[in-house]
């Protein structure tokens, strides 16, 4: 299983940009997902999540009412709304699957797969 994910890029404060991530060698439905970023010198933390369904989704209060996590799943495809971007969103931000119901979305060990990171720089 490999995940993709896509879509960052350089942009100046209160920006927006999208990231999206495929799955692919399963059925994309069966995964729940999540974003996860690491920024230079800090631990990766999580960002926002989403259950198979997209009945549920979390975020990280840095994140809450800027950034929308979605999925569709005709287009085997989950993505990333990010507005009005600030400088401290600057990160390597990942894409993670787990397989089946997250307990604990927030916690890295509930995810299955990882993709490659996209980076994210935010310009003040």
């Amino acid at each position: 299983v490999q995940l993709q994910a896509c879509g960052g890029g350089l942009v100046q404060a209160g920006g927006s940009l999208r990231l999206s991530c495929a799955p692919s060698g399963r059925t994309f439905s069966s995964y729940a997902m999540g974003w996860f970023r690491q920024a230079p010198g800090k631990e990766r933390e999580f960002v926002a999540a989403i259950q198979r369904r997209g009945t549920n989704t979390y975020y990280a209060d840095s994140v809450k009412g800027r950034f929308t996590i979605s999925r569709d799943n005709a287009k085997d495809t989950a993505y990333l709304q990010m507005n009005n971007l600030k400088p401290e969103d600057t990160a390597v931000y990942y894409c993670a699957g787990g397989i089946g119901l997250l307990i604990g979305p927030r916690m890295t060990y509930e995810y299955d797969y990882w993709g490659q990171g996209t980076l994210v720089t935010v310009s003040s």
